[in-house]
């Protein structure tokens, strides 16, 4: 019972990672999986990276 923690270890960090991402890049999402992204987004992206 004591090695499953290292499995367990990997599963909650998926788990918890998946739901954090939907929440966060929930707005984002569409943008982020555009290949091509806009000039809009690639402006906010330099405004925010700057």
């Amino acid at each position: 019972t004591l090695l499953p923690s290292a499995d367990m270890s990997d599963k909650p960090d998926v788990s918890a990672v998946e739901s954090f991402d939907k929440s966060k890049l929930k707005k984002a999402e569409t943008a982020e999986k555009n290949t091509l992204p806009t000039k809009e987004i690639i402006e906010q992206e330099k405004a925010s990276g700057q």
